[in-house]
């Protein structure tokens, strides 16, 4: 099943990310007479300009001051935001090289979650960004790009990623107390090694991980270190992580945590993606599960994917016009086998039993509010456009199954976090890119 909950957590990071957006848009001075622009970059056949790099840090200025983060040097701060100017560059590249598209009828709707997300109109919203100086055009753009970078993740990363029950099995043995209630808040550092590092390359980024533990040792502020050297996409917030339960963090980081006190810091902690430094900041909650009674619907549907042939509104009259024939007694079942792009086709469409929170909000909102038997109008959600069928409900103890689907969760949560971690390195190390910040 390629659409239920696992990919929540994909769906919440994208409109956290849309929210950000629009909170850490840059409110720009009177423009000075004359400002010269220079390439500081070149990705592949694209350039990345001075004045593009200045508005990043002008940007990730604001959004540190706001956090309370202390900034680091202006030398460090340019070199880090231009590194991720260039991944960002080249994930909108190979989007658009394989034909990915977001249409403006997605922006639409994903600008009105940010409205709503304010407590604001959509007028409200343009009014208020021009009224800092920043063009409503520029931050369309913007979200455009947000949505893209994160189909093109799901589409490359999050959908290939796959949990057994063997290992479902593995985890809730190793980890007896990952579903307790307790809740860790978590910072860290990432010292990223290169694809296929050399022993040099390695033994350059351990010495490293040593300069920053000494300056963890001196006293210096986690946050700020985090700030000015780590090589996570959160390291300009101080490498925080916020709250999360054992089972949402990675396994390396859940292992060095379950033991620590508030304050303390982890030895430098290695994986595949390079040299880590953990903070445990707090820990919170805790007392053990409770026998939980939820009611579950058994749902099939049939998922129409957009490309760059089929349009949203291509999908959505194709959905309209199968939905048509089951209204006029055509079998749900074998119109998703025909029809259907979700895992589920080979079975009539058939999602089971679903427990709330198990889809997309998107999906569950028009799920729920259909009764036995009833079929819904075609329904956007990240992966397509669906049709639902809602046959059963029942109340059921579902203390043992919830954990199953925690664990898978969390599973996948760590699988894909790793897989998109190694993804993004490689796509780094196969890019061209012609470095010139600090030529004059």
């Amino acid at each position: 099943m390629n659409m239920t909950r696992p990919f929540l957590r994909t769906r919440l990071a994208l409109a956290a990310g849309l929210v950000a957006a629009t909170l850490a848009l840059p409110v720009h001075a009177a423009p000075r007479a004359v400002e010269v622009d220079r390439i500081v970059a070149v990705v592949n056949s694209e350039v990345i300009t001075a004045l593009q790099l200045r508005a990043r840090v002008e940007q990730a200025k604001r959004q540190l001051g706001r956090q309370g983060v202390e900034l680091p040097p202006e030398e460090v701060l340019q070199r880090q935001l231009l590194e991720r100017l260039i991944v960002e560059r080249a994930q909108v590249q190979l989007a658009q090289e394989t034909s990915l598209r977001v249409d403006d009828a997605t922006l639409e709707r994903a600008i009105e979650r940010v409205a709503a997300n304010n407590k604001l109109s959509v007028e409200q919203l343009r009014a208020a960004l021009e009224t800092d100086g920043v063009p409503w055009t520029r931050f369309r753009e913007e979200i455009r790009t947000e949505i893209l970078l994160t189909r093109l993740r799901e589409r490359e990363v999050d959908s290939r990623v796959v949990v057994t029950d063997a290992e479902i099995d593995n985890f809730i043995a190793s980890n007896p107390d990952a579903f307790s209630g307790q809740e860790f808040a978590v910072s860290h550092i990432l010292l990223r090694t290169p694809e296929g590092a050399s022993p040099q390359q390695v033994e350059a980024v351990a010495r490293r991980a040593e300069q920053v533990m000494a300056r963890l040792r001196s006293g210096e502020d986690f946050a700020r270190v985090a700030a000015e050297v780590s090589d996570a996409p959160d390291g300009l917030s101080g490498g925080a992580l916020g709250w999360r339960s054992l089972d949402r963090l990675p396994g390396l980081f859940a292992d060095a945590v379950r033991n620590m006190q508030p304050g303390q810091t982890s030895p430098v902690l290695r994986s595949a993606a390079g040299l880590h430094i953990v903070r445990l900041v707090d820990r919170r909650g805790g007392g053990g599960e409770t026998m939980q009674q939820l009611e579950q619907t058994r749902a099939r549907h049939i998922l129409v994917k957009t490309s760059e042939v089929l349009s949203d509104a291509d999908a959505e009259a194709r959905l309209r016009a199968i939905r048509e024939r089951v209204v006029n007694g055509a079998d749900f079942g074998e119109l998703a086998k025909a029809n259907s792009a979700d895992l589920s086709a080979a079975k009539g469409g058939d999602l089971g039993w679903l427990n709330p929170g198990d889809t997309v909000p998107e999906f569950e909102r028009a799920m729920n509010a259909l009764q036995a038997g009833e079929v819904s109008p075609p329904v956007r959600s990240p992966f397509g456009w669906h049709l639902i069928q809602v046959l059963e409900r029942r109340v059921q103890d579902v203390t043992d199954e919830r954990k199953r689907n925690a664990a898978r969760l969390a599973l996948r949560e760590r699988k894909a976090e790793q897989a998109y971690e190694d993804w993004v390195r490689q796509l780094r190390d196969s890019t061209y890119v012609d470095y010139r910040l600090e030529r004059e």
